[in-house]
This record gives C-alpha cells, sequence and structure tokens, in this order.
C-alpha cells in the first residue's frame, strides 16, 4: 500500500468514526485503525514479493528434507522461499527449505535429520529449526540456549532431548525413514508448549539479507557473463544429478533431480526458482564414518549467480551464525536478485558447476 492510500484510508476511517459517533453508532475508531494496519503490505524479505505486513513478522520455518529418490516428493517443498542443498556423508545431499507461509500446511516433509552446518546456514533466518535427529557434531551448538528447534527423536545421535516429537506423525504410503512429517498446526501446538516465539526474535533476526534489483535485472551489463539456460549440479551432487533448466516464457528456472522433475507432494508444481546460487564452500571430512564439515562462516568464498538465462561469477561473505551470507559480483558489488524465490546450492569448493 502506498502512503497516499494509506492517508486516503486513514482518514476516511477517522471521518467515518467521527460521524458514527455524533449519531451514537458503535464504531470504535480503533477497530478502523486495526484495519488499515491489517491491510498494509510489504515486501517480503525472501523474496521481494509484497505479503501482508503481519505474516512478514512471523517467523519462518528451516526443515531438512531428502533428496533420496525413495523420498519423493517432499510435501510442502514448493512453498519454500529459499531453498538450500547441500552434501552429507555417502555422497547423498540433504535439502534445507526455509518457508515463512506454513502455517496453512496440512503436510509438511517427509523430515529428516540435520547437520551442524545446516544450524549455521538456517539461524541467520532465525528460524525454528524442524528436523528429525542429526548426529553427534551437532550436541554444542543444537542444545544452545538461542536455537528453538523441533525434533521428531533425539536431537543429536543418540543424546539429548527431544522437543516437541509428539506433534510429528507417521504415515502408512512410504518405509521409515521416509515417512516422518509434520503440519502447520503441528509446529503452532509445538511452539505454545515449548515457549518458542512464533514471530521473528529482535535480538537475533536481520531483516536485511538479499539485495533485490529495481526491476528485472538481466545480468546484461556483466561483459563476461557465461550463459545459464541450463544449469547442471552433477558435478557437485552426484546421487540427485540436480540440475535447472530455464524457461524463458515464466522467466524461472525448473528444478529437476534423479533425472526427473522435482514436485511438491501437496501441489503436484514442479519447483521454480527466480535466482540460482551455487556458494563455494571450504570442506573437510570428519572420521571414516564420511561426515563433513562445511565452513559457512568465511570471507574468502566464491560461486555463481544465474538468473534470467545467464550466469555471473561471485564471491560471498558471513561473518557469523546470525549474520546474513552478502553475495558480491567481481566489481565489488553486491548482486541485486530478480524477485522471486532462490535456490542455494552449497557447492565442496572443488566440485565445479556446469552451465549452457
Amino acid at each position: 500500500m502506498n502512503t497516499k492510500t494509506s492517508i486516503k484510508k486513514l482518514s476516511a476511517a477517522i471521518l467515518t468514526a467521527g460521524l458514527c459517533t455524533a449519531v451514537g453508532l458503535l464504531a470504535p475508531l480503533s477497530s478502523d485503525l486495526n484495519q488499515v494496519q491489517a491491510d498494509e503490505q510489504v515486501h517480503s524479505v525472501y523474496t521481494n514479493e509484497l505479503i501482508p505486513a503481519a505474516q512478514a513478522s512471523l517467523r519462518p520455518i528451516a526443515v531438512m528434507m531428502p533428496t533420496d529418490k525413495k523420498a519423493q516428493p517432499s510435501y510442502g517443498i514448493g512453498n519454500a522461499k529459499v531453498l538450500y542443498e547441500v552434501m552429507e556423508e555417502g555422497e547423498i545431499s540433504r535439502q534445507m527449505a526455509i518457508i515463512d507461509d506454513w502455517q496453512g500446511l496440512s503436510r509438511i516433509g517427509n523430515i529428516r535429520s540435520c547437520r551442524d552446518y545446516y544450524i549455521s546456514l538456517a539461524t541467520e533466518w532465525d528460524p525454528v529449526l524442524v528436523h528429525f535427529g542429526g548426529v553427534f557434531y551437532m550436541k554444542d551448538r543444537i542444545t544452545a540456549p538461542d536455537i528453538n528447534n523441533l525434533s521428531g527423536t533425539s536431537e543429536y545421535g543418540t543424546g539429548g532431548d527431544h522437543p516437541g516429537s509428539s506433534y510429528f506423525f507417521r504415515t502408512n504410503d512410504r518405509k521409515a525413514p521416509h515417512n516422518a512429517y509434520i503440519n502447520g498446526e503441528g509446529i503452532t501446538n509445538a511452539c505454545n508448549s515449548l515457549g518458542y516465539s512464533l514471530t521473528t526474535r529482535p535480538e537475533y533476526y536481520n531483516a536485511s539479507h538479499f539485495k533485490f534489483a529495481d526491476g528485472t535485472n538481466t545480468l546484461e551489463q556483466y561483459a563476461g557473463a557465461v550463459p545459464g539456460n541450463v544449469i547442471d549440479l552433477s558435478n557437485i551432487f552426484t546421487y540427485t544429478k540436480s540440475y535447472f533448466t530455464y524457461n524463458p516464457e515464466t522467466g524461472l528456472y525448473a528444478k529437476s533431480i534423479h533425472g526427473a522433475p522435482q514436485v511438491d507432494g501437496l501441489t503436484g508444481s514442479q519447483l521454480t526458482f527466480a535466482n540460482v546460487i551455487i556458494q563455494n564452500t571450504k570442506w573437510s571430512k570428519r572420521d571414516a564414518k564420511g561426515y563433513l564439515a562445511f565452513q559457512t562462516i568465511d570471507s574468502t568464498g566464491d560461486g555463481y549467480y544465474f538468473t534470467k538465462g545467464k550466469g555471473i561469477h561471485i564471491t560471498w561473505t558471513k561473518t557469523s551464525d546470525y549474520a546474513p551470507t552478502r553475495y558480491y559480483d567481481d566489481n565489488g558489488n553486491e548482486i541485486q536478485l530478480n524477485t522471486g524465490k532462490t535456490y542455494i546450492g552449497v557447492a565442496q569448493a572443488g566440485r565445479n558447476v556446469l552451465y549452457s
């Protein structure tokens, strides 16, 4: 809502309230003012799209979802405004869906275990982390007082609590571990029972994340832009061989895994993104089991940004858990994303993206 419209609606509310009071009718001014505020729209910090102001203040969830072929499709993943994908042990990637409009979802998941590097990626959004257990490398971070999480089983390895576990449920259409879910009502009730805030916490939340373009960013201003009609991540995610195909009619990238469209089980629609970021990240193998570590807080990372069928080389920085990750072009300017959803593939440094 623009300023002039707001003033007109507010003036109308005041005038109406005054007239009604004069003739003895019940029309409290506060109700009209509340309605004006309820109608206000703001730009989403996730997509830059206009959303109700009340929705903007609600806390997102960060949900761990699998890429296993047997686990497809995931439910509610189409609502992810930001979708991360990172490799785990066993050469299988996992996804973390940042969902802000989760309240009405009837089925979310299936839900899988977490890793400590996902916590570092998640915290910059101040979400409620929703997962089904994890590994012992998470112990110190997942039990920290600033982390609010819901876990369907012991929150790290074989230890820890299982906050909100009674609100998860299993279905009969798949075998465990691919059949654990939660829904919007369950998340709300779990958070209320655990004393978690359902609105963003001002002491942690940073409303400044992506820098969005004023209009459309075609990347034509970059002489060194590369073709980006097909983005092939088969070198990065060797199991899923995730890839994106640009559709010039919609201006979006459609995501595929295992050689087929990746869809949301709730809607049957293929996942699409306006922005695709490949974030090359230092990593190491921790032990004989193959558990990985990623340096998600760094000042020297690089990668690629793709949008509108083109791509550019970028660098990225992140200074702390709650600090947003910043992405820059090779001139040192923060890149301008297009309005819409964003996919972030956190790639093991040394594994290159293919594009054409």
